[in-house]
């Protein structure tokens, strides 16, 4: 079994159980402000996690819930188990596993399953990108203002929401439509496959866009930092388009900056 055999398996089987606990969550933790977690995200991922360690016992494991396990492998799987918890929650059908495979420091297989609508996208470095093993490409829009439009608003800190909520009023008066749909993994996924033109959001960890900024990477679409500087899976800030809206997004989003240099990132 190969390694996107390995994980195409696991997330079908931590969708099926996602599926199987949706409106049927107890209790619900909260992690920080805004940050729930719940039973089916640690079963999920205990899930995951069993299966790659049966297959690679000796591959390092980056996960949401339980962090790192074996560091210092060449190899490390990066996993969100539930990638839009509150949307799961509140029985809000708009939610994924997310699962990328590092090799050398170099995000080489990135897989993300919608379990509700049983599309699963897949983006191998230098492979291209589908979607249900049907090829993806991202839009062809070339306006901001044709454009449609997602993103998501993380609550760590409050200059954070801040500065989002300027974004977002910047981009609703030019955009043809913004949503925020609730899971930044299914949002790269869109823009890659052109359902979105464009996606950005701060404050974003690494299992959140290491499977999704490779997806939307090898479908064409471009990502980077809002100052178009290049993008890594741990910086806290991400811009995904298609590529011809890309400047036009950055010039939006520099006209809504705070300079963090000024603004604590540990607020609650």
């Amino acid at each position: 079994m190969d390694y996107l055999d390995v994980a195409r398996q696991a997330a079908l089987e931590a969708g099926d159980l996602l599926k199987g606990y949706l409106g049927k969550v107890g209790e619900v933790e909260y992690k920080s402000k805004n940050s729930l977690v719940t039973e089916a995200d640690r079963v999920a991922e205990d899930l995951i996690i069993g299966m790659i360690k049966a297959t690679y016992p000796s591959h390092g494991i980056l996960a949401e819930e339980s962090g790192t396990h074996r560091e210092g492998s060449n190899y490390r799987w990066i996993i969100d188990p539930l990638d839009g918890t509150t949307n799961f929650a509140h029985t809000y059908p708009f939610f994924s596993v997310s699962i990328a495979l590092e090799i050398g420091g170099e995000v080489k297989i990135g897989l993300i399953y919608d379990p509700m609508k049983d599309e699963m996208f897949i983006g191998e470095r230098g492979g291209g990108a589908r979607m249900n093993d049907t090829k993806i490409v991202v839009s062809r829009t070339v306006k901001v203002e044709e454009s449609n439009l997602c993103t998501g608003f993380i609550h760590t800190a409050d200059w954070m929401v801040e500065e989002n909520l300027r974004h977002f009023g910047n981009f609703i008066r030019r955009a043809r439509a913004v949503r925020r749909d609730g899971s930044a993994a299914l949002d790269l996924c869109y823009v890659a496959c052109g359902r979105y033109d464009g996606f950005w959001e701060l404050g974003l960890n690494p299992w959140d866009t290491a499977a999704g900024y490779l997806i939307v990477e090898e479908a064409g679409g471009k990502v980077t930092k809002f100052g178009g500087e290049e993008y890594d899976i741990n910086d806290r800030e991400i811009i995904a388009s298609n590529g011809k809206i890309h400047d036009e997004m950055m010039n939006v989003l520099s006209s809504g900056r705070t300079d963090i240099s000024t603004e604590s990132t540990v607020k609650e």
